[in-house]
């Protein structure tokens, strides 16, 4: 479990004006991704989690979703040449130390961000690829060639769900068995994409009973190189739908990595800001649960509150890839 983000050590006595600016200064990240009106994912998501871990956020609009908390109905691309606009007037006003890459909207944009993030090739970007079934085939298609043509080469991580990764890496997979996280890694590597964070591994089951009795499913994280697997968490799964869980894992990770975190600590650390985040997860609506980013600002629970051993009945790490779907697993991190 994570705690709250640590204060910053007091600055020295005689430190000047600009000295405790600077000293207090967070890491500046640079997020593109679309404007999610329902607060869970996207832009939303990507502000509320930098600012918890301690960064500032500079959002770039990339599209204009209209949806829920249960689904995605539509969205409206934003021009590539503003999207390119937005970005570069910041950059030439703001000094970035991370990207964070989300849903950009259209290929034309996938291109213009590109060619943004070509200009600083050693800033670490964590790229996020969502689950796009929502989206016509003939919007996706273009999309995610332009995405693994140019982006992948500039990724130091690309976060997402397994079968997602698996679609888009190795679409002519045949095999019964799971590609591995080290084949999508290679498969990923080959298009100059360092890392892969892979979410949803799905677990052989196990022979106890988890909820309402039926076996124990579990899924494994892990973060994978060409050469292997590197480190990773295993969760249990339950019966739970969220949004914006894949927003908040990536845009994390994008946070610690540009605090200049070493990537399996961070990635360790983003994982564990994820389970508290869903642990304290809230049902604004009618469809899944929302991410609390700020649960670290909550006063502490009153006495009586939870499970007579001091635990959450609250849903904690889930499959950042599924939470537009409702009904589907998502799972609760083994303590």
């Amino acid at each position: 479990m994570t705690s709250s983000p640590a204060p910053k050590p007091d600055a020295p006595a005689d430190a000047g004006a600009d000295d405790l600016q600077e000293a207090a200064a967070p890491a500046c990240v640079m997020s593109f991704n679309a404007a999610d009106p329902s607060g869970a994912g996207g832009l939303a998501g990507d502000i509320s989690t930098l600012a918890a871990m301690g960064a500032h956020a500079l959002p770039i609009t990339t599209s204009l979703m209209l949806r829920d908390t249960a689904e995605i109905f539509d969205h409206h691309p934003i021009d590539a040449d503003m999207v390119a606009e937005q970005a570069r007037n910041v950059l030439e006003d703001i000094t970035v130390a991370g990207w964070k890459v989300g849903f950009l909207g259209s290929a034309e944009a996938v291109s213009a961000v590109a060619e943004i993030l070509s200009d600083y090739p050693d800033v670490p970007l964590v790229s996020y690829l969502p689950n796009l079934g929502w989206l016509d085939d003939d919007q996706a298609q273009p999309y995610l060639e332009a995405f693994r043509e140019l982006i992948l080469p500039a990724t130091e991580v690309l976060v997402g769900n397994h079968k997602t990764l698996t679609d888009f890496l190795l679409p002519d997979w045949d095999s019964e068995r799971p590609a591995s996280a080290r084949e999508l890694a290679v498969a990923a590597g080959e298009r100059g994409t360092r890392f892969v964070l892979v979410t949803g591994i799905m677990l052989p089951t196990k022979g106890g009973k988890g909820t309402a009795g039926a076996p124990e499913q579990f899924i494994d994280n892990v973060l994978a190189s060409p050469q292997g697997a590197l480190t990773g968490e295993k969760f249990e799964m339950f019966e739970t739908s969220f949004v914006g869980a894949g927003d908040t894992l990536s845009a994390a990770l994008a946070a610690l990595l540009a605090a200049g975190a070493e990537l399996q600590a961070a990635v360790g650390e983003a994982l564990a800001f994820m389970d508290q985040t869903l642990d304290s997860g809230f049902r604004p609506g009618m469809g899944g649960v929302v991410p609390d980013r700020f649960f670290w600002a909550l006063p502490p629970a009153e006495d009586g509150d939870g499970n007579p051993d001091g635990t959450s009945d609250g849903p904690v790490l889930p499959d950042p890839d599924t939470p537009e779907t409702k009904g589907k697993s998502a799972p609760r991190r083994v303590h």
